[in-house]
């Protein structure tokens, strides 16, 4: 179906310059080298901010120990004493945590707290439980360290985009049943949380998922992932049985994103369970808008992004 009328016209280029992918693993490399120039790391000193490489011993439960690169983002002016700890999209089997950078040096510049991007490794070659592995390693470091790195325990968020927030909202769930590091909020934007989404059992609303992330798209990143793992939570979040005692969340979603009703789903979940979760779906856009530069969804995106994870961190 074609969906293009309902996307604003400022988005317009995405649907005429970035057309879905067609996913197959002999052409990964290519997905995942299409946006080498935006992994060039920008001037986070001029913003006030010092970025350095941190080398994280990522623990898994099958055992072994991986060495993880990850950056760390500490405002030079650190009075906030929290923390955010990033996870990035790319459908589990692609991006980068530099091409975070610019957000992540602005959400350490603008709310003033430490920032960690998590470089976790990337399905097929490193299926579960090898990424959310690496993210639960980045989140006890942080607790580990928080006194070293000037942050409060109790005031450390995670979050994500896309896969990111789905690895977010995993290790959410992660956390909260192992109760060893604690986590104060998730921040999740069009995370990708369900395995079933887009198959011909649950096509749902055909007025999703044209645009970016399909639903071949998504079935590709889902069977990448899981490899030969069962679709069981924390992996698979929507399989979670019991919401309870989650973190409050941050859920942002937008109407022609292929994972809008899954995340609508899941906050009602959190709501229903009395999880304080808010909810935020904005129309006329599709995944990944707000890589498109200078638009003001993407800016209406920022500011509501940054103005939420304030709160949350109660950085005022």
């Amino acid at each position: 179906m074609n969906t293009k009328h309902l996307l604003h016209r400022e988005l317009h280029p995405i649907a005429e310059s970035v057309p879905a992918f067609e996913f197959t693993r002999d052409n990964l490399d290519q997905f995942r080298n299409a946006r080498l120039s935006s992994a060039v790391l920008g001037d986070a000193g001029a913003a006030g901010v010092h970025r350095e490489v941190v080398v994280i011993n990522s623990s898994g439960v099958t055992g072994g120990t991986h060495e993880m690169s990850c950056l760390l983002y500490s405002p030079k002016n650190n009075k906030a004493a929290a923390a955010y700890l990033h996870i990035h999209g790319g459908g589990y089997v692609g991006g980068r945590k530099e091409y975070s950078d610019p957000m992540n040096t602005l959400i350490a510049a603008k709310l003033g707290i430490t920032v960690l991007a998590v470089g976790y490794r990337l399905a097929p070659e490193h299926p579960v439980p090898a990424p959310l592995d690496d993210c639960y390693s980045a989140l006890a470091w942080l607790h580990d360290r928080a006194e070293h790195l000037g942050i409060d325990s109790r005031r450390i968020a995670i979050g994500g985009e896309s896969a990111g927030g789905g690895l977010a909202a995993a290790l959410a769930i992660r956390a909260r049943d192992e109760g060893k590091y604690p986590v104060c909020h998730q921040h999740l934007t069009y995370p990708m949380l369900d395995h079933r989404t887009g198959t011909p059992e649950h096509y749902g609303d055909p007025l999703v998922g044209e645009f970016v992330w399909t639903r071949e798209s998504n079935q590709f990143g889902w069977s990448c992932y899981l490899g030969s793992h069962p679709a069981q939570a924390p992996h698979v979040p929507a399989m979670v049985s019991d919401v309870k005692g989650l973190p409050p969340a941050w859920m942002f979603t937008v109407s022609l994103d292929l994972f809008r009703d899954e995340n609508i789903s899941y906050a009602q979940r959190l709501l229903a369970a009395g999880v304080d979760t808010e909810l935020v779906v904005m129309p006329g856009a599709c995944h990944g808008f707000q890589l498109l530069p200078n638009t003001s969804l993407g800016k209406r995106y920022v500011n509501t992004h940054l103005e939420a994870l304030g709160r949350a961190l109660k950085v005022s």
